[in-house]
């Protein structure tokens, strides 16, 4: 039986690097990109190889949209060289950074680069690899639990994040005649590093977060790298052009 793969970006680390190993343990093969990391890559290869699986890494910057049509035909060759195939199944737009900064204070060179990183690499990176997707294959774009509420400081990033839950939807309408089916995960608040570490490292936002939490904590990587698994999984293919909130209950 032929494997099925997932391209994830942003995979070395973080949500990204949760997602690849979730998706090995279910039998998935990896293909994920990575900015600079190249030996926290090299180490989730390692250990997609580990589960069984077989795994590549590409270097990717997001932001540079100029380079994506070099970087589909890269990831063309990898399929029938690596993979021995032409498509591959699931496509997982995670890579992103962490910005903060009042609405009053945000610059335009933040706001740009967040444009760029957030939502025009989800719009014209799926574009340009729709001819490598399989037929019914899926997409998860990831978004934010502060798209639907709001606190101070991010309103350049959660706006958009906001862009991308309503982009999944055409996607999601304009794709169904091919049978692909397009979501968005939108995780709450996340100990990772993402953002400089803050949820993780900074005692008084955790309490925070986790007061504020139906489940009463802070979310974890496999939180989400397991709901993202989930929503991948062979029962999910009639969900498509939901949000769909990971964040155990913040802010109900």
């Amino acid at each position: 039986m032929t494997r099925k793969i997932a391209l994830i970006t942003g995979a070395s680390r973080g949500l990204g690097k949760s997602a690849a190993l979730h998706l090995a343990a279910q039998g998935v093969d990896i293909i994920g990109t990575y900015h600079s990391a190249a030996a926290e890559a090299q180490s989730v290869v390692e250990q997609v190889q580990a589960l069984g699986g077989r795994a590549a890494m590409l270097q990717l910057d997001v932001s540079q949209s100029g380079t994506f049509d070099g970087f589909v035909s890269e990831v063309g060759r990898l399929l029938k060289d690596v993979f021995a195939q032409e498509h591959f199944n699931f496509l997982i737009n995670n890579a992103g950074i962490g910005a903060h900064a009042s609405f009053a204070e945000t610059t335009e060179a933040q706001f740009d680069q967040l444009v760029a990183i957030h939502f025009k690499a989800p719009f014209f990176l799926t574009q340009k690899l729709l001819p490598l997707i399989s037929d019914g294959g899926r997409i998860i774009n990831i978004s934010s639990g502060l798209a639907r509420f709001s606190l101070p400081g991010y309103a350049a990033y959660a706006s958009m994040k906001g862009a991308v839950e309503v982009l999944s939807r055409y996607q999601a309408k304009e794709l169904g005649p091919r049978g692909i089916t397009v979501n968005t995960l939108a995780p709450g608040a996340i100990a990772t590093d993402f953002g400089g570490g803050a949820v993780r490292d900074n005692s008084d936002l955790n309490a925070m977060v986790a007061n504020n939490t139906a489940l009463g904590r802070a979310g974890l990587p496999d939180d989400i790298g397991g709901a993202i698994s989930t929503l991948l999984a062979d029962g999910s293919n009639w969900i498509t052009g939901q949000r769909i909130e990971a964040s155990g209950g913040m802010f109900l």
